[in-house]
């Protein structure tokens, strides 16, 4: 997976002072990485009878989708407060540079729904966890949670105990 790590762009002081930002922009742009990273995000749960993935703004978009499409199911985004057009449930999180909070559709998956959720990166573990929540919240059966990258010394996997998380990438 070196050829994919070479491809993610670093980029100091972003959103803000202190912040290591790993872009994937420059990784999506490259047709052959972009291909191994969605077949490496979708290999683990190939078979597994996924009904949904569920995408987190805004990278998870591009991601997920890819990954319920090469899974042959559903996506389902996850969005920043205002911006779905029907009844939603919302949960707020905190992250390495602020908070925030997310909203999903309380209608997106059916009860019992084997669901996927897909970002690029686990930092601290804020985001993923608000989105797990709001999967079960809505009855979805959380069976994975997968990451491009995994960002090792912030431990966002210590936010999500006892769920399953796959990560292409470690740092």
């Amino acid at each position: 997976m070196d050829h994919l790590k070479a491809k993610i762009r670093h980029v100091p002081d972003f959103p803000k002072p202190g912040i290591l930002f790993y872009d994937i922009t420059t990784l999506l742009g490259d047709a052959r990485g972009f291909r191994d990273t969605v077949d490496a995000l979708a290999a683990p749960y190939m078979g597994e009878d996924i009904d949904a993935v569920v995408g987190i703004e805004s990278r998870g978009f591009i991601l997920g989708a890819a990954v319920a499409n090469a899974l042959g199911c559903g996506f389902v985004p996850i969005r920043k407060p205002g911006k779905l057009p029907s009844r939603t449930v919302k949960a707020s999180y905190s992250l390495e540079y602020g908070a925030d909070s997310l909203e999903m559709h309380d209608d997106a998956v059916a009860p019992g729904s084997r669901v996927l959720i897909v970002d690029d990166v686990l930092a601290t573990g804020g985001t993923a966890e608000a989105a797990a929540r709001l999967v079960k919240q809505i009855g979805g059966d959380l069976r994975a949670l997968a990451f491009l990258i995994e960002l090792n010394v912030l431990k966002g996997r210590d936010r999500l105990p006892g769920e399953t998380v796959y990560s292409v990438l470690q740092y």
